[in-house]
């Protein structure tokens, strides 16, 4: 079952799901992408740090072997993606997801449309933490991202029973992420 808009607002009360937590639907802000509850989701947004790679053509992006010192960290309220690059960020909400709750989370329209790719994975049940988001601009132009506004759109699906073992019952090692957290 995905949950509703008044589901939604009972979960973030019961259990802290979303903080900050908006629940006014923000559909007409003059030059904004919009965020907060939704129909049947909720639309979080982007912060304002950024961990981006440097600009050397011999970096290799190993998952097993991630080397930190070949990206840097930014602090802007708008960052430009060059062409075929990407750029690590968090969501601006923290999430705690409850047992009995799975989160797809799905790039916005408005950026999508931009040609632009969100990429997060699945928030399983009993995770919790700030979100670490990877976009990328798959093209051959410039894109740009606005901090404090909505990135993807996050759908909450309610199980019937509860799962076995969740993410915090496994000590998952993306736990109560605080940060950008890369590969471990």
């Amino acid at each position: 079952m995905i949950l509703s808009d008044i589901d939604i607002k009972q979960y973030v009360k019961k259990y802290n799901m979303i903080e900050p937590f908006d629940d006014t639907r923000l559909i007409k802000l003059e030059k904004k992408i919009s965020w907060g509850v939704s129909s049947y989701g909720y639309d979080l947004r982007v912060s304002d740090e950024f961990l981006v790679p440097q600009e050397d053509k011999d970096i290799v992006v190993d998952p097993k072997n991630f080397d930190i010192n070949k990206f840097k960290k930014i602090k802007s309220q708008t960052y430009t993606i060059p062409p075929n690059n990407f750029v690590l960020t968090k969501s601006l909400e923290y999430f705690r997801i409850p047992r009995d709750v799975l989160v797809v989370v799905f790039g916005k329209s408005t950026y999508a449309r931009c040609g632009l790719i969100v990429n997060i994975t699945p928030l399983e049940p009993e995770w919790e933490g700030y979100i670490t988001i990877s976009i990328i601009n798959p093209l051959n132009h410039k894109i740009t991202i606005y901090a404090n506004e909505g990135i993807a759109q996050a759908v909450f699906l309610k199980a019937d029973q509860l799962c076995e073992i969740s993410y915090k019952d496994k000590q998952g090692k993306y736990q109560a992420q605080k940060d950008i957290t890369l590969p471990k």
